[in-house]
């Protein structure tokens, strides 16, 4: 079926590249969520002995409620939406379908446990939760190759000294598996937060007191039992303190650290797109792909630029998702709930980024003679190493001797030699300044690289 209609480029042009997400953040993903949270409260009701009318469950009973999750499907998840348009309620109808489904079955004398005590952001909260947590794990791989394309990058060319620029300007040399070392290092440090980050739920009734459930069951521990479906059957984190709502306060974490790490890859596909302006990388062409439509020669960083621009707009909703959702008027109003179904659509935009900075790698070719040519017309650049011999030695005034010989001055290698020769410098310091080139002058860029 062709997506040329679809209103979204994720939905229609690059819906290929974003397909295995719809299984956490469509709208079936977030019906069978609420199914998933939906027959686990039900079973941990029926295994709760404080709570004598939910009968204990045999295996049969067990196993049938296990398949109503692993067996559903986007035509079940239509049997929701059909309900829907009569309850005009998204999480009701959840409920109607599954007393619909042990409807006629030894279950159904337990129906009325169904959604027990439960206010819809009970279902909602942990729903999303799950959405994020699988979803998450999906999108880090992609994170995750990017980084460990880095790190061969960074040993690969961890000899190769390039002129590095501040300002735009030649500046001392590094090298440039140094300079992806940097940013390898840097996307680590922010997944690494990002993993740590505590997906959170609750399951405590309309207002966060277990109003509900205390009234027909106070001398149920339902904080512990709530503690047991949310960790122990669903492998999120309890948060006891909340409103109706979960405040939402971890997922505004969970959206910051992905905009920082988004943030420092536009920093990385902005400089390879430089460093691609330079002549310090080429690219490998494709059969058949067109770089310009009316100059053949080109071949343009085009998936460093589309990465940029995706990632721009993947970070335009993170931020408002992590400004708007932990905000909400006293104890609960809707305003999250239209905002929170946006979340993948952030994911996506992610995706689509980080396969484009991943096929921009794949394309890159180093060119060693041009990083060797562009140094080679740098001597300016020894000017730092020298003058900072001179203080050591106690010359008088070494930058304001190195500035006049060598700014807006063609200055090279004879020049810089003739200029070392004349100082007043001990033999062995001498002889290293000579010796040294703006290909040599690198610091410790090969074992910063060494440290990844």
């Amino acid at each position: 079926m062709s997506n040329i209609d679809a209103i979204t480029p994720i939905d229609g042009r690059y819906a290929a590249k974003v397909v295995e997400l719809k299984e956490f953040f469509s709208e079936f993903a977030l019906i069978k969520y609420r199914v998933t949270v939906e027959v686990k409260w039900l079973q941990a009701l029926c295994a709760e002995a404080g709570i004598e009318e939910a009968r204990e469950l045999n295996s049969e009973e067990i196993a049938f409620l296990d398949k109503i999750i692993t067996d559903f499907s986007i035509e079940e998840a239509q049997k929701v939406k059909d309900i829907e348009k009569v309850t005009n309620h998204d999480v009701k109808a959840v409920e109607y379908y599954l007393k619909d489904k042990i409807s006629g079955t030894s279950l159904e004398e337990l129906s009325e446990f169904i959604h027990f005590a439960c206010t819809s952001e009970d279902i909602n909260n942990i729903s999303h939760a799950l959405m994020l947590k699988e979803g998450v794990a999906s999108v880090v791989k992609y994170q995750e190759d990017i980084i460990s394309k880095l790190k061969e990058f960074a040993i690969e060319f961890k000899n190769d000294p390039m002129l590095a620029r501040t300002h735009g300007q030649t500046a001392s040399p590094t090298t440039i598996g140094k300079e992806l070392a940097v940013f390898a290092n840097r996307l680590q440090r922010q997944l690494n937060i990002i993993s740590s980050i505590e997906l959170m739920g609750k399951m405590n009734g309309a207002v966060g007191n277990y109003n509900a459930h205390l009234s027909a069951y106070p001398n149920v521990d339902w904080p512990a039992f709530s503690k047991n479906v949310i960790e122990n059957e669903l492998g999120l984190v309890q948060n006891n303190f909340t409103i109706q709502i979960e405040p939402h306060d971890y997922m505004a974490e969970l959206f910051d650290a992905y905009s920082r790490w988004n943030t420092i890859l536009i920093d990385l596909d902005r400089d390879v797109w430089t460093y691609i302006s330079m002549g310090y990388f080429g690219q490998k062409t494709i059969k058949g792909e067109v770089g310009s439509s009316t100059m053949p020669h080109k071949v343009n960083p085009i998936d460093f630029e589309n990465s940029e621009g995706n990632l721009g707009l993947a970070n335009a909703i993170f931020g408002h998702l992590s400004v708007k959702l932990p905000i909400s008027r006293l104890q609960r109003d809707l305003t999250d709930s239209t905002v929170i179904r946006n979340m993948g659509v952030a994911f996506a935009y992610s995706q689509i980024a980080y396969l484009s900075t991943l096929k921009g790698f794949s394309k890159l070719l180093l060119r060693r003679e041009v990083l060797a040519k562009d140094l080679d017309n740098a001597w300016e650049v020894m000017a730092e190493p020298i003058q900072t011999v001179m203080r050591k030695a106690g010359i008088e005034k070494p930058y304001e001797k190195l500035k006049e010989l060598t700014r807006g001055q063609a200055i090279n290698k004879e020049i810089i030699k003739e200029f070392v020769e004349n100082l007043d410098l001990a033999d062995d310091d001498k002889q290293r300044l000579i010796d040294m080139s703006p290909a040599s002058y690198v610091g410790n860029a090969q074992q910063v690289v060494d440290q990844l």
